[in-house]
């Protein structure tokens, strides 16, 4: 099984837009939305939700107000200002101590030093993540909660998840659309991958962040390949940034022009090849070529074997 990651070292690059395209085109492949911060691959492709699970993603404090003896211990150890002391009382003292879950970082040390053991550890619903279908195929996706954290490990769960469709379904390629930047999600969504594919645009930033990503992506061992979009708008640092793609190792694939047909598909909910013959929608039916002979030639994805991140 093949495990295509599309990625671009900062938001705004067309990355979505570019996979759900490929998506269109591949026919088969299931689809993993990995930017679970925010999420937005369903606005074009528009999942009906056919499964939905929690996540868990850690442990928050919770003080048994029946067990408190009020000692203070657990206000005077919490860095994170997250123990008042306005709890409810229990028959032994008028007020007990109470921790506000938004503050609670999850680091236990209360729990390990409360002398009466009113303090537990429960696990913490950090948000959802759901196997979908869409015109374009399965498609596993995520929606973290507001404020909550272990991205990377939610990113991972989405990434077995959409194997285990694959491999179910006997469809041989998971397209994943990967987290923006080059944190904790982007390792998430890229250790173990088949093939990388960065979508860079033509600016000083666009070179700036794609050195970054294609180092990353090069210490995790994944080859790569590059596709400029709106390529046309500076050809000059197009080449530039094609140059350093060379330096790295990365095949450079493609080039899309810009294209007002691109906004018109997004504005109808559809994508550019679906919507449009123009000269993107002719550029990215190019570049599927592309990968897909380059998707021959490498292995397996391994991600079934990681090691959980953030775990």
């Amino acid at each position: 099984m093949k495990e295509l990651v599309v990625i671009s070292g900062k938001g705004g690059t067309g990355k979505t837009s570019v996979v759900a395209a490929l998506a269109g085109l591949a026919k088969k492949c299931v689809l993993v939305d990995c930017d679970v911060d925010a999420a937005d691959l369903h606005l074009i492709l528009e999942p009906r939700i056919i499964r939905r699970e929690n996540f868990t993603g850690g442990g928050k404090a919770r003080i048994m107000p029946g067990h408190c003896t009020a000692c203070g211990k657990c206000e005077e150890l919490c860095r994170f200002d997250a123990i008042w002391f306005d709890g409810p009382g229990n028959g032994r003292t008028a007020r007990t101590f109470r921790i506000e879950t938004t503050a609670c970082e999850g680091c236990g040390v209360c729990v390990d030093y409360c002398d009466d053991d009113a303090i537990e550890f429960v696990p913490a619903v950090c948000g959802q993540w759901f196997v979908s279908q869409t015109r374009c195929g399965p498609m596993v996706h995520a929606k973290l909660g507001i404020a909550a954290e272990n991205s990377g490990k939610l990113v991972t769960q989405v990434r077995q998840a959409a194997q285990e469709v694959a491999q179910r379904q006997g469809i041989n390629l998971v397209l994943c659309d990967g987290s923006p930047g080059i944190g904790c999600p982007v390792i998430a969504s890229l250790t173990g991958a088949s093939l990388a594919l960065f979508v860079v645009e033509p600016t000083v930033s666009g070179m700036h962040d794609f050195q970054r990503i294609a180092q990353l992506t090069m210490r995790l061992g994944v080859p790569g390949l590059l596709v400029v979009n709106k390529a046309d708008l500076n050809s000059q640092t197009t080449k530039d940034i094609e140059a350093a793609a060379a330096s790295h190792g990365i095949v450079v694939v493609g080039r899309i022009p810009y294209d007002r047909d691109v906004t018109r598909a997004q504005v109808a909910g559809k994508t550019v090849v679906e919507a449009s013959n123009g000269p993107a929608a002719q550029a990215i039916r190019k570049l599927w070529i592309e990968i897909k002979k380059h998707l021959a030639s490498v292995g397996d994805s391994t991600v079934g074997g990681l090691v959980r991140i953030g775990s």
